[in-house]
């Protein structure tokens, strides 16, 4: 199996491949040339998208600047709109679905390191720096609205229509249809219609 197979589903892998780091330098190269678009050029930005994201659905907006590590693990459904400053860690899948906002300054991060110092710390092997990490995919579900400067963790599932206050912290599954705020975040209210 390959590094990049191990990375997207979620094993042991060493980030310091040759594929992987070529795949991050073509998503740096994507993102910085979208990141330097005139805010008229949708077209353009929506082609740049489309060249590396795994799929976006109609009216796609996100404002520069944002950051990605791959690109090709985020999937975004219709409607979506990503204020600046955003940053989607995705050596696993981000998957966010329709209709949903998210405000400047959001952090969604499926990396992670192995807690054991002695499985994360670099290693040198004939040479070659390697570095161990895993990964948790992170799925958002339809109608989400993530307040600013949130965190979400890996391996988190946020339910249709919740709503994530600003500066939470999202460290284990928030429901449907509530209102999650805080570090770590907690349940604040359920939203009835």
């Amino acid at each position: 199996m390959s590094e990049k197979e191990k990375m997207i589903q979620g094993l042991l892998y060493n980030s310091a491949d040759p594929e992987l780091a070529e795949d991050r330098t073509k998503a740096q190269q994507i993102t910085k040339k979208y990141n330097q678009t005139e805010p008229t050029d949708d077209s353009l930005r929506q082609e740049l998208l489309k060249s590396f994201f795994g799929h976006i659905g109609k009216n796609c907006y996100i404002e520069p600047t944002f950051r990605c590590d791959y690109g090709y693990n985020i999937s975004v459904g219709e409607n979506f709109y990503m204020n600046y400053d955003c940053v989607l860690l995705d050596i696993c899948p981000i998957i966010i679905g329709d209709n949903c906002l998210i405000a400047p300054g959001v952090h969604i991060y499926t990396a992670t390191h192995p807690i054991l110092y002695k499985e994360r710390n670099i290693q040198i092997i004939n040479g070659v720096p390697i570095c161990l990490e895993l990964g948790k995919p992170v799925t958002i579900g339809h109608n989400v609205w993530i307040g600013g400067r949130s965190v979400i963790l890996p391996g988190v599932t946020i339910g249709d229509g919740a709503v994530i206050a600003a500066g939470a912290v999202i460290t284990k599954n928030v429901p449907a249809n509530t209102i999650y705020g805080g570090n770590p975040a907690q349940l604040i209210k359920t939203i009835t219609q």
